[in-house]
């Protein structure tokens, strides 16, 4: 049940997202790799999408060992993506047009090339001595990204713990120098006028104390219990949610918190002194298992709507949600839970199944196009480093179409590809040879194209954020799954008062029945989308004109199928 007030909402509760990746987001000086000039030349395509703000994953210094997310300087932007004054003429021109600028922060680690580990390994009379973890005996935890979580150093001569990639060490958030330059860090962006931060992996900078081994049967996550949701977590986020209060101007704090339960992220977010805004789940991702490349198993439609509705319920009253399909650690949505034969409609189902559900809708660059996986040959043309891992340690006797095709499925290069703005050369990201491979299908998926065809996914994207943003039902309302353990329909309502709108969409190849709820059988209602009806019928967004029909009890839906009805009772 709603019982926040309209009052009391914020910007980011109306607001919906767009991530940038912006290695391949569009090259604007034309050196093959995107940038901020990119950025800015498409600010009015990303402005007419219907969004109200801009993620930006880390644009900071880095070698790229994990692309962005192994940071070598917070208080720069990185030579390759452009300069802090084109930075701020970014944000400036941002604002102009009504977007907010989102910041990736990453604290839970930083590069092994930053200043303050190249100082910390000079050994235990420096200042830096204990920004980081060091142990003369490392304790058996395992890395996200497989193998040991410690490296030796030899300089100092002891183990670093790295959570991550060998070349993402752990900041020992203990130490009260490190949080005060994690302040500075916030105080340095919010002073250029940043609207806010994604902090990643935030539920894993507190370790338990002493760093006790973990259970060694469970190798993937082995240690886990002791650096997710650490004891000293939430009086960390406290000290740096003190900082945006500082602020005359409304900061937004996302928090993404891998594992975490959302009966966990509720406390973060609710409460007399909330620390974060909104936390992201991963429970819907683990519909076809997150770690695809060695536990891919069927896409689920019963867990993934199983994992919303947990979700949903939990944030209920006092909390929100972040709604995606896809972000860059993730394959593309369509190849995953859709399907790349019922292209058009399987990218407008899945779109509906998750932007009406109650929270905040972030759309990343290229979902609103119908971006594919792609398929290279040898996994020696893939770059992400969990990728290659993965390949390397796991089903290593398996045949090699086999083992590839996990890839195909899995990695998170698919979501890395260049964006697609044209069937030009170079599909229109850049004058030159890309940085990375394009997807062979650029010629048929594209900005360009969409912008042609008055049925595409692009506008179908449009169509949906508006109808949401007019929507105070949809907006603000109550949400309620109906018919749970259906295999192929999700379906579920929103209501507000006395308006109520039920959303129906088929994720299934073949037809779906579904069974309505009583409430709408044999009504007149009115019908606000249905993605196999000309897009005409419903982008005036005026309810009066909407078409009108009386229900059965029973639909029978086309494959990938998605309808939105409205009753007034």
């Amino acid at each position: 049940m709603t019982t926040r007030t309209e009052k009391q909402y914020r910007w980011f509760h109306r607001a919906s997202l767009y991530q940038i990746w912006i290695r391949s987001f569009a090259d604007g000086n034309g050196d093959g790799i995107g940038d901020l000039y990119g950025v800015y030349e498409k600010l009015p395509y990303i402005r007419d999408l219907g969004v109200d703000a801009i993620w930006f994953s880390p644009i900071y210094p880095s070698p790229n060992a994990d692309y962005g997310y192994d940071i070598s300087d917070y208080k720069n932007i990185h030579p390759d993506y452009g300069d802090l004054a084109q930075f701020q003429k970014v944000l400036n021109r941002a604002h102009e047009l009504g977007l907010r600028i989102i910041m990736d922060l990453v604290i839970n680690h930083t590069s092994d090339e930053h200043p303050w580990f190249l100082e910390s390994r000079k050994g235990e009379d420096n200042p830096y001595r204990d920004y980081y973890i060091w142990r003369r005996r490392p304790n058996n935890w395992n890395s996200i990204f497989g193998g040991s979580a410690w490296a030796y150093e030899g300089t100092r001569g002891q183990y670093y713990l790295h959570l991550f990639a060998k070349k993402q060490p752990d900041l020992n958030m203990d130490n009260p120098a490190v949080r005060e330059e994690i302040k500075s860090i916030l105080r340095f962006w919010l002073d250029r006028g940043v609207d806010g931060f994604r902090m990643d992996v935030i539920n894993f900078i507190s370790k338990r104390e002493g760093l006790p081994d973990g259970i060694p049967w469970l190798p993937a996550i082995n240690g886990m219990m002791h650096f997710k949701d650490g004891p000293h977590l939430q009086e960390y986020l406290s000290e740096f949610r003190s900082v945006c209060r500082e602020y005359d101007r409304d900061i937004v704090q996302i928090g993404e918190g891998p594992f975490t339960e959302a009966e966990v992220a509720r406390r973060y977010i609710t409460g007399r002194k909330p620390v974060m805004d909104m936390m992201i789940s991963f429970d819907h991702m683990l519909a076809d298992c997150f770690y695809t490349e060695y536990l891919h198993r069927p896409f689920s439609l019963v867990s993934m709507k199983k994992a919303f509705t947990h979700w949903q319920n939990t944030m209920a009253d006092k909390g929100w949600n972040t709604l995606y399909l896809e972000n860059h650690d993730h394959p593309r949505i369509i190849s995953r839970y859709g399907s790349e034969s019922w292209w058009k409609e399987s990218g407008k189902a899945l779109a509906v199944s998750y932007i009406f559900q109650r929270g905040t809708p972030f759309i990343y660059q290229g979902q609103e196009i119908g971006m594919t996986n792609i398929r290279l040959r040898s996994i020696r043309d893939y770059l992400d480093e969990a990728t290659i891992q993965n390949f390397e340690r796991f089903f290593t006797k398996d045949p090699m179409d086999k083992r590839m095709n996990r890839i195909y499925h899995s990695s998170r290069d698919s979501s890395r590809t260049p964006m697609q703005w044209s069937e030009e050369r170079y599909a229109g990201f850049s004058t030159v040879l890309p940085w990375f491979s394009l997807n062979p299908n650029y010629h048929a998926i594209n900005v360009e194209e969409e912008e042609r065809d008055p049925e595409s996914i692009l506008k179908f994207y449009r169509y949906c954020l508006a109808l949401r943003k007019k929507s105070r039902t949809i907006l603000y309302g109550d949400y309620r799954e109906y018919e749970p353990g259906n295999r192929q329909v999700y379906l579920y309502e929103r209501s507000l008062k006395d308006n109520h709108c039920l959303i129906v969409c088929s994720l299934s190849k073949e037809p779906a029945r579904v069974r309505l709820p009583e409430a709408y059988r044999n009504r007149k209602v009115r019908r606000m989308l249905n993605n196999y009806e000309p897009m005409s019928l419903f982008d005036h967004l005026d309810p009066e004109r909407y078409p009108t029909e009386k229900l059965p009890e029973k639909l029978l839906l086309h494959p990938y199928e998605a309808r939105i009805y409205q009753i007034r009772y």
